[in-house]
């Protein structure tokens, strides 16, 4: 190995439902370092999501991550001169990190009034295992999928 590894930060948990999964969305959704304005839009999101679904709005949001975590993804690799799409099973921490990045940006393409409500209508899409972003990992896993016969080639 040349390099050494890049250490994992830790991050902290969120003050209102003290979990770090809440923290990571809401670091995704952070812009130009405005992370109070992240909280207001998540926590709203969570809020509307919990008053047009059945459960709370943290249970909506993980429901919804963990039915958006793809299990496997397609890799590009050159054998020969020719280029594989051969499929990988895909860390934990990338899964998550895929989800969250899928459902704010399938989030941002909705037509809704205002980031939150973007959010909290994909939120419960998702946990319902419809909309967008569940399209997307299914969409992944269906090329994986077509793609089994080259996975002899693995890195």
């Amino acid at each position: 190995m040349r390099k050494k590894t890049a250490a994992r930060r830790i991050i902290t948990p969120d003050p209102k439902f003290n979990d770090v999964l809440v923290a990571k969305f809401i670091n995704s959704v952070l812009k130009s370092g405005k992370k109070h304005l992240a909280r207001k839009i998540v926590y709203d999101a969570f809020t509307m999501a919990e008053s047009r679904g059945k459960h709370t709005g943290l249970e909506i949001f993980k429901k919804a991550v963990s039915n958006v975590k793809p299990v496997l993804e397609i890799r590009a690799r050159r054998v020969g001169g020719a280029t594989y799409q051969i499929p990988t099973e895909v860390r934990s921490d990338r899964s998550i990190a895929l989800a969250i990045r899928w459902l704010i940006s399938y989030a941002s393409e909705r037509k809704d009034k205002s980031m939150s409500a973007k959010l909290a209508a994909e939120f419960l899409a998702a946990s319902n295992n419809e909309g967008s972003a569940v399209k997307k990992k299914e969409d992944t896993h269906k090329m994986a999928e077509a793609n089994k016969a080259f996975a002899h080639f693995k890195f």
